[in-house]
């Protein structure tokens, strides 16, 4: 960066208004997050004709539910370094044209391992819109609205995952044995409509000036934010900590933040993957089936919609650690008397699934902000598509062993150890959830933040 910052520098743009510009960026961004909940969740209904109709195991099952899974931990962490590499803006549609491809060609899919591959190439280019979308959202939006924005993303997810629903339930109504090609191809049309209106998205100006290009990153701060900004009001990062780069991240002070992220990601996902990809057999287990199932799918989709609406309410109020915390005790709770009380009756079973899917809220929109808030510019990218993966490879382990845990413990012994996973992310956030509440983004990513409340934690977290 040529210019030189000063002590406030970067405070026009972390406590500028919302603009026009912020809003439409945050929902563009939200085309990934969409999707994923979407393609994540076409499948599980889509199973229901997918299994007897290519004669699919227990294994087999859980092998194409994860699959998705795999691809996204593949996909995170290569587009995560490519965004790094070769900035936002560029990779920001190259990504969907690729869902696009793969989802039209699911259509005839003719045999499990046919079917695998394409949904792991699915997952990877949902895997790699994560770090760029996020990254890129991240780098424009004020202190103030970051939270509430990089968190709304998740709602998305929840929003993408109820349409699949409707969507699903709809083409088995309505088509013959051929209904699951159309559901898994449906998704192209969402990742046609994001494709285009991502087009003419501006390249993240602190990417551009990390990258010496201050011409340019001047030029889009300009278009931004006005023609009275100029690229000394970018915060010069360097200033805030030591030079890290990929290879040195788990050396480096960022460890211990790779560490916390990669646990409490994990933790927060695994039961909620789970019970997206295998739902109904979840609900049957519990004894809700045909339509009662279907009504508790959709109820359960809601209330996962309005945890993550309060959460986004609470999340600058309370701050990022406490939310955090509560999230995982309170959800592992309800999860626990799942676990204890299988038997039930179908109320219960339901009110317990929906405080679960209500307070698990707090874990799912932090995946969103504490990883682009944590580290600097350089390695933005890479370090949430790193975290992504990671956390993908539980999920993945996950989801693949929940039909094969479901015959061997039962739904009661299922729901138990999702429990178990709760407590781990609780244990882990009490001892090392930093506190970035208020914090300009370069404050966020330095290794000491200014204002951050001291707790045990890792080194650099």
């Amino acid at each position: 960066m040529t210019a030189t910052a000063g002590p406030n520098a970067g405070n026009r743009l972390d406590d500028a208004p919302l603009s026009r510009f912020h809003k439409k960026l945050a929902l563009y961004s939200s085309g990934g997050p969409f999707l994923d909940g979407y393609v994540l969740s076409i499948i599980g209904v889509a199973m229901v004709q997918i299994t007897p109709q290519l004669k699919l195991s227990d294994s087999a099952q859980g092998l194409i539910g994860a699959s998705a899974l795999i691809g996204i931990f593949l996909g995170a962490f290569v587009g995560g370094w490519l965004t790094d590499k070769f900035g936002r803006q560029l990779l920001y549609t190259i990504d969907l044209i690729a869902i696009i491809g793969c989802s039209i060609a699911q259509f005839w899919a003719t045999d499990p391992v046919w079917l695998f591959v394409l949904r792991l190439l699915i997952g990877m280019a949902v895997g790699a819109d994560y770090p760029i979308a996020t990254s890129l959202l991240a780098e424009f939006t004020p202190r103030r609205y970051r939270g509430p924005l990089l968190g709304g993303l998740v709602v998305m997810w929840f929003v993408g995952a109820a349409t699949a629903y409707i969507v699903g339930e709809v083409l088995l109504s309505s088509l013959s044995d051929d209904a699951w090609r159309w559901m898994l191809a449906s998704a192209t049309l969402p990742a046609t409509i994001i494709v285009l209106l991502r087009h003419g998205t501006p390249e993240s100006p602190r990417w551009l000036a990390n990258k010496g290009r201050t011409e340019e990153a001047e030029a889009v701060l300009k278009k931004v934010y006005g023609p009275d900004v100029t690229i000394a009001d970018l915060p010069d990062e360097a200033e805030e900590r030591e030079n890290v780069d990929l290879k040195a991240i788990m050396r480096s002070g960022y460890g211990g933040r790779m560490l916390y992220i990669s646990v409490f990601w994990t933790c927060s996902i695994i039961p909620l993957f789970a019970i997206y990809a295998f739902g109904s057999k979840i609900l049957d287990a519990l004894h809700l089936e045909g339509g009662l199932a279907n009504i508790g799918e959709a109820m359960i989709t809601v209330m996962f919609l309005i945890g993550c609406a309060i959460a986004l309410l609470c999340v600058n109020r309370m701050g990022r650690r406490p939310l955090v915390i509560h999230s995982f005790v309170w959800s592992g709770l309800a999860l626990l008397l799942l676990g204890l009380f299988p038997d039930a009756s179908s109320g219960v079973v339901l009110t317990l699934f929906a405080l679960y899917a209500v307070i698990i809220g707090g874990t799912q929109i932090l995946q969103w902000v504490y990883p682009n808030e944590l580290f600097p510019t350089e390695v933005r990218g890479s370090a949430v598509g790193l975290a992504s993966s990671t956390s993908r490879i539980g999920a993945a382990v996950g989801t693949y062993l929940v039909p094969m845990a479901l015959t061997s413990w039962g739904v009661g012994g299922t729901m138990l150890a999702a429990a178990a996973i709760n407590v781990v992310g609780a244990v882990v956030s009490v001892l090392w959830a930093p506190e970035t509440r208020g914090m300009a983004l370069h404050e966020c990513a330095a290794l000491a933040p200014r204002s951050a409340k001291p707790v045990s934690r890792p080194a650099g977290v």
